[in-house]
């Protein structure tokens, strides 16, 4: 069946299990799965150890699985991030699809999650293809103009290239920056994650993996959630 979603939003189960009365139940998840991931658990087991604890649905278990970090993780990540006011004059490699889904989700009133080392996480994903969706041009336009502002010298696009429609977007975002002062390069990679790790520049990107293993990273997405989204529909358990 073709996929006719037209926003990056909640799903519509969200309302209910990420309802306020939920949060203590989420938030003492996230702390007791935080706990054993920093003395060594880090399985999926470790996962369904808690989920069953609590009685999480598979919903509820991806988005405390998301908001956990050990903290030896919070303690590394936090050494190696470089402050976006800090960003002037510098070359930045973003995470293309991790960046550019989050905003789109936050615009579209989509869950938005802080995890434990401070990063922003949402639970949209794009199952092999990319959708594009009524915010993605809104998306494209929000993050260019913080770029913009931040004055950065330049900036290095990545998207997985066996993702489907990966092309189209990188077409449509070229047409996008025509007439733009925006010095960008949009790439496709089979392994952007490696692409991203191996610049040796700063990172944009909330996933672990990429965060851990860069020489530098930015939180890029949490400052234009922050600043330039109005309304957020965020869920703080941690």
């Amino acid at each position: 069946m073709p996929d006719k979603r037209r926003h990056r939003g909640q799903h519509p189960n969200d309302p209910r299990l990420f309802d306020k009365k939920n949060w203590p139940k989420l938030r003492d998840a996230v702390t007791d799965l935080s706990w054993l991931f920093s003395r060594g658990y880090s399985d999926n087991a470790t996962l369904k150890l808690v989920g069953d604890r609590y009685r999480l649905t598979e919903r509820q278990r991806k988005a405390v699985w998301r908001c956990s970090c050990a903290q030896q993780a919070i303690d590394r990540r936090k050494a190696k991030e470089v402050a976006v006011n800090n960003l002037q004059g510098k070359t930045i490699f973003i995470d293309g699809y991790n960046l550019l889904i989050t905003i789109e989700s936050a615009l579209s009133g989509g869950l938005i999650f802080e995890a434990k080392d401070s990063s922003y996480r949402d639970l949209a994903s794009i199952h092999g293809t990319y959708r594009r969706v009524e915010e993605t041009i809104p998306a494209l336009h929000l993050i260019g103009k913080c770029l913009e502002q931040l004055q950065l010298q330049k900036v290095h696009w990545y998207f997985d290239r066996p993702v489907g429609n990966s092309g189209k977007l990188k077409v449509m975002m070229y047409e996008l920056i025509q007439d733009k002062p925006w010095n960008w390069d949009i790439d496709l990679a089979y392994n952007p994650d490696q692409v991203l790790i191996d610049s040796g520049e700063i990172v944009v990107s909330s996933d672990s993996m990429v965060m851990d293993k860069a020489i530098q990273w930015t939180n890029l997405g949490r400052y234009i959630v922050d600043e330039m989204v109005e309304q957020v529909n965020m869920v703080r358990i941690v």
